[in-house]
Order: C-alpha cells, then structure tokens, then sequence
C-alpha cells in the first residue's frame, strides 16, 4: 500500500517534521504561491499550513483526496472551514501550542509599559541618559482587569497574582466559583472598565468582540490606565485608543496585535507610552514547536480514521478517555446495520447506555453515522461530513443516553426504522481492560460474541441439523469458523446464526447455505479497516 501523502504547505518545526517521517510521503512547495499550490493538492491525502497559505473553495475543489487540512497555529482566518466540512475536510489547529508564549507577551508588555522600557531604551541607545523622565509605575496593589478568562487570560492572571495585584474579570461565559478559585473576582465590563489600573484584552476575535474596547469604553476609564491586547487586533479599537491617549485619558498601551497586518505605520507610533511588537504572541521557539508536533499528531489521527480532538468542525467537542474506546464499536455497529438493513432508513437512534453516558457522547453518534454510510455512499465518510450525509439523504438521526439498567457496564445501540416498516437493531460492549468488542443484540436476539473482520448473520426457521450443514459447506470451501452463536426467540420458532470466520465466505459459498438451510436472510459483513 502506497503511504498517505502530506503536503506541507510552509515551514514547519524540525520536531513536526520529524514526527512524518517514515509514515508518510511528506512533499513540499510555496502554499502562498497558487500556481504551485493548486496543482501540487491534486493526490494529496493532508495539507499543513500556518497563515499565509488560503485554504478556500478553490484549493478544497483541487484536492480531491483532501481528508484534513491542519493549521500549525490557533487562528483560521486562511481556512474556509465551511467548504471544507462541506467536502468531508477535517480541519485542525493546535490551540494550545502557543497560550503560555501569547500570556508571556502580554505580561512582557504590561511591565515594558509600566516602566517605560522602550522609550528608555532607545534614548539611552541614543545616548541619553533620562532617568527621571522615564519614571514608571509599580504593577504591586494595582487593579488588573482582564476582559476575556479563558486559556489564555487564565494565564494572565496566574502570572500576575505573584506581582501581588487584585485581579478583575469580565467574561460571560465564566462562572464566579470557577473565577474564585483563580483568586479573581468577576465583574461587569463596566466594573471592570471603571476599576482597573492595567487592562488585558483576551477574547477571541468575533462580531460581537470586535471593536468591544472602544470609543464608549475608552471614556470610562482611569486617565492613568494602560491598555494592553495581545488577543487579537480590532478588539481594541486603534483609533480610539489613540485619541483617549492624545487626549489624557489613557496613559499608556501595549500593542501586540493590529486590525489590519502587517501594520507599519499607526498614529500609535508616536507616543512613548505605547509599546508596539509585530504579532510576536506566538513567536517563541516552544511554541513553534508545539504547533508543529500538535497538528502533525491530529494529521496522523486523522488519516488513521480516529478521532481527532483538535478538530473544529466536528460536532462533539473533546473526547472523555472513557469515551473513545466506544469510537471504533459504534462505527462497525453502524456497518453491521446498514449490512443487516439493505439500504438507508429512514431514521436512526443512537443509544447510549452505562457509565460512559455520564460523558458528552456525541462522537459515539457521529462514529455510528461513519459507519452507516460508509457501505453506501461513493464519497469518504468522515466524522465531519457524516451529519451532512445524513441530513441530504432526509435520514432523521437522533442521540440518547441512559444509565446502565442492563447487563453490560456500558452498551452501544444502533437501531432504525426502514421506510417498509422494518425495524433493524445492532448492540454491543466492550469487555475486559483490553476493551474486547463483543456484539450482544441483533433484532432482538440476545448473544455474546466478539467482533472480528469477517462476519455473517443467517437467519431461518428453527429445526435441527443447520449448525452442521453450514460447518459442512464452510468447510468444503476451506473457511475456517473462529466463533459461533446460535440464538431463537423460542424452541421451533425464529433463529438467528452470528458466525466470525478466518477469512471472507465465497459468494457462492454462501448461496449455496442460503439454500441448503432455506434462509430468510443472509448477510455477510466486512469490517476489516
């Protein structure tokens, strides 16, 4: 088998690419370039970029094999992550590869613009010497407002607690009790606009973030408070900053990030009290280097068919460590169900059951959902586009979960209404601290066998004799039987023959034990990877 091909679109860290040898066929060329990025995505399985690189509808369309596109970085403004899950394109960043550099720079500018470092600097470089001119502000006992306590302002605050400050937050979607462990205390924008001696702005950049510290705001201030973003630029309004500064009513700023970059030349360029680096938030070697060994770990998730906690346009968020083991079950549930089925239904009810339910389950559907269609449909399924398949085909998919009111810790159960009527359900669990996938249900039928690459379901009117004709006829045609259930509703009645064998059944194999036991259904399941 010819290995995965991964396009590394810009440079990437040694450490990143050293993780891809080996495994993959790594190519190279100039992602900002479209006349060699285009024709170079033709037969490419993954694309790495960082920011210069534009994955839109153009590139995705050039790239028919195209299964994720990894952003060795945190923003996606290069991504068209529409189109993408549109195509059934995984899309990764490396979220946490740079936070501990980007809360470094925003305390690096913070103390630089309480001290006056640069203007001090660049006098002194100049020769001269202007101590009292220079004088600064102690950050101990001062009020530090942080607008945004994710990740990133967590960090902040953590950092700035040992300068023996008394930190603020504003944040909607943080909880007091949560901020109170922090040691800070949540408060409106207002509050925090009206209190704070430092302001450090750490909000994602969004329509409602955009422009949030501005003109309004900048009026509510201390006349001795320093402004400082190292989140994103246009979150803090520049204009307005540089009036409040001009004005008096601002006295100082730090100034990482820019509403339009690169950024060479700002009216903020000409105060002294404004300290201004171009985006270096995430220019460390660390966090080059986490970027790059982070997203290449999600590409060979990714291509290996697993679940990628990284991704941003899958439905399900992060992944429990209880969870993920249930992943590959309900994939091959779904492909025994769609085996069973013969076709789509019209609905499907995922079920979770147990201890895992505790757990946001959500990926337990999509990984069904991945193995529902994957019998059916000419295009790769993902556990992106596989929502997306489902809602263009009008199947109705819905989750539930449950505690453990069976006899089985945890239980995963695919089950659906076919538009004739039929009903067609598929249970199973995993056993033992190895995690054995073992099949426990089918259309009601109870057993207990473990999954393996080939399987078979044959059902039939009860009478004696069928086990030995179907050991007889696998075994003229030389398929060796790893397992067996036999299960029925009631002695004379319906029964059902769940088989695991070494290697594939011959079709005619299997016709020819179809009619030498009269079955009224016969299947044959391939769940090989």
């Amino acid at each position: 088998m010819p290995k995965p091909s991964v396009l590394v679109a810009e440079e990437l860290s040694p450490a990143g690419l050293a993780l891809l040898e080996g495994d993959f066929d790594v190519r190279h060329t100039t992602g900002a370039d479209r006349s060699q990025l285009l024709p170079a995505l033709a037969d490419v399985d993954a694309l790495i970029v960082r920011s210069a690189t534009q994955v839109d509808a153009e590139a995705l369309a050039a790239a028919p094999k195209l299964k994720v596109v990894a952003r060795a970085g945190v923003g996606l403004d290069n991504v068209d992550v529409d189109a993408a899950t549109k195509a059934g394109v995984l899309v990764v960043n490396a979220p946490t590869s740079n936070i501990v550099s980007a809360a470094e720079q925003a305390v690096n500018l913070l103390l630089a613009s309480a001290r006056n470092t640069a203007p001090a600097h660049n006098a002194l470089v100049n020769g001269e010497w202007k101590r009292s001119k220079y004088t600064g502000v102690e950050v101990y006992d001062k009020t530090v407002g942080v607008v945004g306590l994710g990740r990133i302002g967590a960090l902040v605050a953590q950092r700035l607690s040992a300068f023996g400050t008394k930190l603020i937050a504003y944040d909607p979607f943080v909880q007091p009790a949560r901020a109170a462990q922090m040691g800070v205390e949540m408060v409106s924008l207002d509050e925090l606009l009206r209190r704070s001696d430092f302001i450090t702005i750490h909000l994602p950049k969004n329509k409602d973030t955009l422009g949030l510290i501005g003109d309004e705001a900048l009026h509510k201030v201390k006349p001795e408070v320093r402004v400082i973003n190292a989140a994103r630029g246009g979150i803090l309004d520049e204009d307005a900053l540089y009036r409040a500064i001009k004005e008096g009513r601002v006295a100082g700023a730090g100034i990482d990030v820019w509403a339009s970059e690169p950024c060479t030349d700002s009216p903020l360029f000409e105060f002294e009290n404004v300290v201004v680096a171009p985006h270096l938030g995430a220019s460390t070697h660390e966090a080059q280097e986490k970027a790059g060994t982070q997203v290449v770990r999600s590409v060979k998730l990714a291509l290996a068919g697993e679940f990628v906690p990284d991704a941003v346009n899958v439905q399900g968020g992060s992944v429990a460590e209880e969870v993920k083991p249930g992943l590959p079950l309900a994939e091959k549930l779904g492909r025994i169900f769609t085996s069973l089925a013969g076709g789509l239904p019209d609905r499907i009810d995922v079920e979770v059951r147990g201890e895992i339910a505790a757990h946001d389950v959500k990926v337990v559907e999509l990984a069904a959902l991945k193995g529902v269609f994957g019998p059916v449909v000419e295009e790769a399924v993902t556990f992106v586009n596989a929502p997306l398949l489902a809602k263009e085909r009008g199947v109705e998919v819905t989750l539930s979960t449950g505690d453990g009111d069976s006899d089985w810790r945890n239980l995963i159960t695919v089950r659906g209404v076919l538009a004739d009527g039929r009903r067609v359900s598929v249970s199973g669990t995993l056993t033992g601290p190895r995690h054995t996938e073992k099949l426990v249900e089918v259309n009601g039928y109870s057993m207990e066998i473990a999954l393996s690459d080939h399987m078979a379901f044959l059902s039939y009117d009860d009478r004696p004799g069928i086990v030995g004709t179907v050991g007889a006829l696998l075994g003229e045609s030389s398929v060796n039987i790893a397992g067996m259930q036999v299960s029925r509703d009631e002695q004379g009645g319906k029964a059902l023959i769940i088989l695991t064998v070494d290697t594939a059944i011959p079709g005619a194999t299997l016709e020819a034990i179809s009619t030498e036991i009269r079955a009224e259904t016969t299947r044959q399941v391939d769940l090989e990877d």
